[in-house]
């Protein structure tokens, strides 16, 4: 890379403009350790590995017109212990001090005046540490960053490092496990992108003017039709004028892999159908006890999808895009959620809504920002909620030789959104990350709670679960007799002592009636 001043690109531009008091666009993640890490020891690395991205030591200089562009140039007095941080909690320092601690940090924006990241060690978590990582998204986008973040670890705790490790074909395939892109057919429908960039702005104001964008081809103009037909998403406790202050929670004990992957099959669904369709419920049991109405809700995430190939060296810059997930919030039945899930997800895999939308972050990236701010309040108000779903790597990580316990990560909520929703899995276990703004929702963490008991109801779907419980059921009685709301046979195993399940249990009293009434003859 030239020494120089270099031209920051198009979508990055957008990111970088997207940058509010109230929403600011910092991916931020968290790591754990249940034992100490040595400071010294993880600079090393730091200077090792991640200063080899000659981004993380080049600072973003604005245009001194509005017609000109943001320049990356590095930083003259550029020294990396202005960006690395050793703090320890206060004690007893538990999971609820780490949570403080992980919201202040995401409602203080980075120096602007230096490379856009910032690393605080924290000491004093148990009897281990964690690493807080805050790094602007104008730099990558989340998977670019994560994939950085797991180049300074090792796949055991004694591997020395060596200059081009991370070139070589064992680094490679370790990051490459990290995430598959969500939407199989973004490849073959790229080219939609650069024609949805000729498109400009218009299109996406104007809905009117689909009608002359047969040249983006059949499903790219249908695809950015839909979108920008799209009604504005309900108006619920999740969505309002935002505050400087954001909340953060996560899962403190993972869910086993193993676990989720067992639903999927009793149920022939994917494990992100099954993990999705938990979180759907848990964001209903919250709107439930804050007294919201849920009958019929749906509520639209924004999901960042993957476009760059996995297998190739890390590259910085932000290369995704954006499909819209309408989450079936309103049915209570959760298999009948679950289907209605799954056949939202498999519509939106065949799309090309993915490099749809990175077209339109293109051409944010060049026009004014106040047309920026129209096309940002545009999409704000189709969704309410960013949600990223990151397979991690399999196996332990290690760093600095001590192993890596857990990993979150959230990315910002892009324009007015205040909820953000994170799974990441890593070594066998599945943890829920809920990033929110403070006004909106003060108490993340019970949408933490609702979602592992809305996954510890789906493991009811079991039939082990349920076989266990009620073993001396006859064969002819331990199938549920309910019914779902949408007229399918329940799949489930009857509780002990009855003919229902335990979704259905308040079919069992009009059953009774009916027989007194009208007895069988």
């Amino acid at each position: 890379m030239s020494s120089g001043p270099e031209t920051m690109t198009n979508v990055d531009t957008a990111w970088w403009h997207m940058e509010r008091p109230t929403n600011l666009m910092m991916i931020t993640s968290v790591i754990t350790f249940a034992s100490p890490v040595d400071f010294d020891k993880m600079r090393q690395i730091y200077e090792q590995r991640f200063l080899r991205f000659d981004r993380f030591r080049q600072r973003v200089v604005d245009p001194n017109t509005t017609l000109g562009s943001p320049q990356w140039e590095f930083d003259p007095h550029f020294d990396i212990r202005a960006h690395m941080h050793r703090i320890a909690l206060p004690a007893p320092g538990g999971q609820a001090a780490l949570q403080e601690l992980v919201s202040d940090l995401m409602s203080t924006p980075l120096d602007y005046s230096k490379p856009l990241w910032s690393l605080h060690l924290v000491e004093n978590v148990g009897e281990g540490c964690a690493v807080i990582s805050r790094l602007h998204h104008c730099i990558a986008d989340g998977i670019a960053l994560v994939r950085v973040l797991l180049s300074l670890m090792d796949d055991a705790p004694d591997i020395e490092w060596v200059e081009d490790r991370t070139d070589d074909d064992h680094q490679r395939g370790l990051l490459a496990s990290l995430l598959h892109p969500a939407v199989s057919t973004v490849k073959s429908t790229w080219r939609l992108a650069e024609n949805v960039l000729h498109e400009g702005i218009e299109t996406v104001l104007h809905p009117t003017r689909m009608l002359d964008m047969a040249r983006l081809g059949a499903s790219g103009a249908a695809r950015l039709a839909k979108i920008a037909l799209y009604w504005p998403d309900p108006q619920t406790i999740f969505k309002g004028e935002l505050g400087v202050m954001k909340r953060a929670a996560w899962t403190e004990q993972p869910i086993p892999l193993v676990d989720v992957k067992a639903v999927g099959k009793a149920t022939g669904s994917t494990v992100n159908d099954v993990l999705l369709t938990a979180v759907a419920g848990g964001l209903r049991r919250y709107l439930l006890e804050r007294g919201e109405a849920v009958d019929g809700l749906n509520i639209r995430a924004l999901v960042p999808v993957n476009l760059r190939p996995l297998d190739k060296p890390i590259e910085l810059g932000n290369r995704f895009g954006l499909v819209f997930l309408s989450l079936p919030v309103g049915i209570e039945d959760q298999l009948d959620r679950l289907f209605e899930l799954k056949k939202r997800m498999d519509e939106i895999k065949d799309s090309p809504e993915a490099v749809v939308a990175l077209g339109v972050l293109h051409t944010m990236g060049m026009t004014p920002v106040e047309i920026e701010n129209l096309i940002l309040r545009f999409f704000a108000s189709k969704s309410t909620a960013v949600m990223t779903n990151v397979p991690g790597p399999r196996e332990k990580l290690y760093f600095a030789g001590v192993p890596v316990e857990t990993i979150m990560a959230w990315v910002p909520q892009s324009g007015q959104l205040g909820l953000g929703v994170s799974i990441f899995s890593y070594a066998g276990n599945v943890s829920l990350g809920v990033a929110t703004d403070a006004g909106l929702v003060p108490n993340p963490d019970r949408i933490i709670a609702h979602f592992c008991d809305e996954f510890a109801q789906m493991q009811t779907l079991l039939p082990e679960r349920q076989e266990a419980a009620a073993p001396m059921l006859p064969a002819a009685a331990v199938r549920c007799q309910g019914v779902t709301l949408s007229g399918r046979q329940c799949r489930n195993l009857a509780v002990h002592g009855t003919d229902f399940c335990h979704l259905h249990q308040g079919q069992a009293e009009p059953a009774a009636a009916l027989d007194e009434n009208h007895p069988l003859p």
